[in-house]
């Protein structure tokens, strides 16, 4: 009997030390929850004549639709620079997801694609290798017109790329459509 209880207790210690928390999962890079974009563009022969493009979808990739608004106007045959930002606003205070993107240039580009042929759109930044980042930009307009400008953010496209979204792969990690109105 003597035998039989030492036998448990020894089974009953190691039971217990093999039950360490030592095994927590550390998540490495998770991607993060982009809710606003904003692409801010400023005339460079006019610093009063902004033009700011916002997407708020608070739910994220849940069943409402992003509130989209437009301020400022965009004047034909100018030149923009332009900025656009990243953020998780469903937190406070709010995240700059703009941040990690910079930091992780590499692993990262956002694409721009107007329905505008007038419209040419250069991005400015580079990532360590030299390739196009596209956080800062510049817009040239041409003729007055509307159109739609999509943002794109593609995490892990190939570089360099031939600047389309199907010549960079990756995946998406937050896509916008804004109607763009050259005046």
């Amino acid at each position: 009997m003597k035998n039989s209880i030492q036998i448990l207790a020894a089974v009953a210690l190691l039971s217990i030390a093999s039950c360490s928390d030592d095994d927590d999962v550390t998540i490495i890079n998770e991607e993060e929850l982009i809710t606003t974009v904003e692409l801010e563009l400023t005339n460079q022969a006019d610093a009063t004549n902004v033009a700011l493009f916002k997407s708020v979808d608070s739910d994220g990739d849940g069943p409402n639709a992003p509130v989209i608004t437009i301020t400022g106007t965009v004047n034909a045959n100018a030149t923009y620079d332009g900025t656009v930002r990243f953020l998780n606003e469903s937190i406070a205070p709010s995240e700059n997801i703009t941040e990690e993107v910079i930091e992780e240039a590499d692993e990262h580009e956002v694409f721009y694609i107007s329905t505008l042929s007038d419209v040419s759109i250069a991005k400015i930044d580079v990532d360590s290798n030299g390739n196009p980042l596209g956080v800062q930009t510049t817009f040239q307009t041409g003729a007055v017109g509307t159109g739609v400008l999509n943002v794109v953010l593609r995490h892990e496209p190939t570089k360099p790329n031939d600047n389309t979204l199907s010549g960079a792969g990756g995946e998406s990690d937050v896509e916008v459509a804004f109607t763009f109105e050259v005046e």
